[in-house]
């Protein structure tokens, strides 16, 4: 008597791939952010958060804008890149330590966990920028650049550029478990380094020079000259793609080196 194939058995290899990463992403966004929406709303609104204290801040002060007549616009231009590649640097990162039990299970390769926690952060960062947006419109403010072409590739720069960055940290968190204290403090330089509240091409020459080799910087000036292309800022797009694909090359032959030395 003959009996009909399982569910599982139909399944394709690609299908049954999508069934793993779709069940990483559910129990990544369940377990960190709980069974609601509002726990996942919470970490949306971080980011958020984030950028508007930033202009509550110096809008208090009456600091004037360095570019342009708006504080709000200024300060979102510059932190939303500059959170974007930080957010998604270090929760993938953070994403191998805490699954790191599930590659036990032969369904489960690290590199799924590692994609599936991109992917969640890359949603979850779109889903921040609408926020942002929404609420600038809310305030009076005109949050759309006057070259959105250039803003998108310079969204997009931070984003593989955060891959990149949190594949690196993961090769190293399987060496040396306390680079996630040692990333969090690089991780400060890097944002207070990156120009986020001030103009870093207003520093003096030979300051700026060295400066200009943290990608992270290039990112906030590259989303900078989407939204004021009369700043005469000079960015190197080259530069910031290639840094982020060579460090995602290293990443991605560091993490090989981890899953040979986790099985071994």
């Amino acid at each position: 008597m003959s009996t009909l194939p399982s569910t599982a058995a139909l399944k394709s290899p690609g299908e049954s791939y999508l069934h793993v990463l779709h069940a990483l992403m559910l129990r990544d966004m369940r377990t960190r952010f709980g069974a609601s929406l509002w726990g996942y709303g919470v970490v949306v609104l971080w980011p958020c958060v984030h950028v508007f204290m930033l202009i509550a801040i110096y809008s208090f002060q009456k600091i004037p804008s360095p570019l342009g007549d708006s504080r709000a616009i200024f300060f979102a231009s510059g932190a939303v890149p500059v959170l974007v590649f930080q957010y998604i640097s270090r929760e993938v990162m953070k994403a191998v330590i805490s699954n790191r039990p599930l590659t036990y299970y032969p369904q489960v390769k690290l590199f799924d966990v590692i994609f599936a926690r991109i992917l969640v952060e890359i949603v979850t960062g779109f889903l921040a920028l609408i926020v942002v947006f929404t609420v600038l419109l809310c305030m009076g403010e005109n949050p759309v650049p006057a070259n959105p072409y250039e803003a998108m590739c310079a969204y997009a720069s931070a984003i593989l550029l955060g891959i990149g960055i949190g594949t690196i940290n993961v090769a190293i968190i399987g060496f040396f478990p306390g680079w996630l204290l040692g990333y969090a403090l690089l991780s400060i330089v890097l944002y207070i380094s990156s120009g986020v509240i001030f103009m870093p091409s207003f520093l003096p020459d030979n300051i700026y020079m060295w400066l200009k080799y943290n990608p992270v910087l290039q990112l906030a000036e590259w989303m900078r000259s989407a939204y004021y292309p009369y700043s005469g800022l000079d960015i190197d797009r080259m530069y910031i793609i290639l840094f982020a694909l060579s460090a995602i090359s290293i990443g991605l032959y560091l993490v090989k080196t981890v899953v040979a030395k986790m099985t071994a």
